[in-house]
């Protein structure tokens, strides 16, 4: 099909090519449908099919299944006849088993390479919905970024963070005086929030070397684009973090990628699976953001598809925007989801042959009602599709595939060695450090000022009665010379630094830092 992938077969006997044109494959897309109907191999077909037209992939591996990407498919596999006998019902002529170039990532350097972002990327805005803060503690969040931006305290890691947190909650009075209220309790819960994602291995997302987007916009040798795995079976088990990663990609292909208007095919197709977990309990300036992102970034050459089980899972105004869509079967066993499976069906353009709302509900795995956009970026009618085949391997790889895939990849070394630079944690613990010192230095010259004017009113007592004077001079004498008032600014900085203030600014920012090491 010139100009499209090819999807599938729909029409009498599914002998109807049915295919997605490139030229708006940038205006998003929907799988969705059941657990077991087929959406994973759905996924992978169309990231072999993006990636031989040249697009670059960027996917997450939810199952662990999709690294069967890497390697083709085998005519000793047990599903071997029953997909060749549907390519060719479905027309697939030229179906042949086939491997495609894939670059593994992990956020936990472990199934691929390291995947990282830093803290000040990331913003106030995702954090605070990573952490689950209030409206209060994500008010003192963004004061702790402006804190930041304006000392030059650069937010690398979870440790930078942590450590002007402390700073924060030791200058609250100050700080509230000019950005508002900002309370130690406040402090001490995103504390707490950022101690938990640090279990979850979290920190391990933020750090440098940070991701260049180049290296997941690249294309092979040979022209295909490379499809980038991120292995989030683990993942998975802290989804909050997942889907705020995700969402953090998709922002910064946003912000950092220019405008290229209308293209032949789409520079990059973005998938984020599992995208319910994204708007579960959202705040509505963040699901705002996601419909600004999605609605704009198709002008990016970019485009993003959302898989999920149920259309509702995605809200209206962000569903509107998915033009290209690909729906297996819905079950409807409560009242509940009988009413969802008719609005589901309500979204597309009817087919007179067949019933969308029925079509929906009795395809079988590896079938599914689809709609593409066509001429002029109108839906076409909707029509019931028999997906075609994968080229490479269903399923998982070999771990020492992996292995070798990973060690023969365009960036490998790139990101395994961690970056370590001078950044707010070790800045502020230098200050912590100098005040320390400063103090030492302070109460040393104290001591000597005190043995010198010991020394002086000795001497000045033996000049006058041939004794030692053990008690000390009036302070009025000292006054009466530019040395003596010096002497006297001397002790009162000693005694500050000596005192509360001094053992507070030390004790806060130097201890509780090492502490938190």
């Amino acid at each position: 099909m010139d100009g499209a992938i090819f999807v599938g077969g729909g029409g009498e006997d599914y002998a109807t090519k049915q295919g997605l044109l490139l030229r708006y494959a940038n205006r998003h897309g929907l799988i969705a449908g059941a657990t077991g109907t087929g959406k994973t191999v759905t996924l992978q077909i169309l990231a072999e099919s993006f990636a031989a037209q040249g697009v670059p992939v960027f996917l997450s591996d939810v199952k662990g299944d999709l690294s069967g990407l890497a390697k083709a498919g085998s005519a000793g596999f047990k599903l071997h006849e029953a997909f060749t006998s549907r390519a060719q019902k479905i027309g697939f002529d030229d179906y042949a088993y086939e491997a495609f170039p894939v670059t593994f990532w992990d956020l936990y350097g472990e199934q691929g390479h390291p995947i990282r972002t830093t803290v000040t990327e990331m913003g106030p805005l995702l954090l605070s919905r990573l952490l689950e803060l209030t409206d209060a503690q994500e008010g003192v969040l963004n004061i702790a970024f402006r804190v930041s931006d304006e000392q030059g305290l650069p937010l690398l890691d979870l440790k930078d963070l942590q450590a002007l947190l402390v700073w924060v909650g030791e200058n609250a009075k100050e700080l509230s005086l000019r950005y508002g209220n900002v309370s130690t309790s406040s402090v001490g819960a995103i504390q707490r929030a950022l101690l938990v994602l640090e279990n979850q291995g979290g920190y391990k997302l933020f750090g440098e070397p940070a991701l260049d987007l180049a290296d997941i916009i690249r294309t092979d040798l040979d022209g295909r684009g490379r499809i980038s795995i991120l292995a989030a079976d683990k993942l998975m088990g802290a989804p909050r973090l997942y889907a705020t990663f995700l969402l953090w990609l998709m922002s910064e292909l946003f912000e950092e990628l220019p405008e290229v208007g209308d293209r032949d095919k789409p520079k990059m197709v973005f998938f984020f699976d599992e995208a319910h977990l994204l708007f579960d309990d959202a705040p509505k300036a963040l699901v705002d953001k996601v419909e600004q992102v999605a609605r704009l970034i198709r002008s990016k050459g970019v485009g993003v598809y959302f898989i999920t089980q149920n259309p509702a899972d995605v809200p209206e105004d962000i569903l509107g925007q998915l033009g290209n869509r690909i729906q297996h079967a819905l079950r409807a066993f409560t009242g509940r989801d009988r009413k969802e499976l008719k609005q589901a069906a309500e979204t597309y353009r009817d087919n007179p042959r067949f019933s969308t709302e029925d079509a929906i509900r009795e395809v079988g795995v590896g079938e599914a009602v689809t709609s593409f956009l066509e001429a002029k970026g109108a839906p076409s009618v909707v029509e019931r599709t028999l997906i075609r085949p994968p080229s490479s391997q269903l399923g998982p790889i070999e771990p020492g595939e992996r292995k070798m895939l990973i060690d023969a990849s365009p960036i490998a070394g790139k990101y395994e060695t961690l970056k370590d630079r001078d950044s707010a944690y070790e800045m502020l613990t230098k200050r912590a450090a100098d005040a320390a010192k400063e103090a030492e230095e302070a109460e040393r010259r104290a001591a000597e000022a005190e043995e010198t004017l010991t020394l002086r009113e000795f001497n000045t007592g033996r000049r006058y009665t041939g004794t030692e004077d053990n008690k000390p001079v009036s302070r009025r004498r000292s006054q009466k010379s530019d040395e003596g008032f010096s002497e006297a600014v001397l002790n009162v900085v000693v005694k500050e630094l000596k005192g509360t203030t001094g053992k507070r600014i030390v004790r806060g920012i130097f201890g509780s830092l090492f502490k938190g090491r």
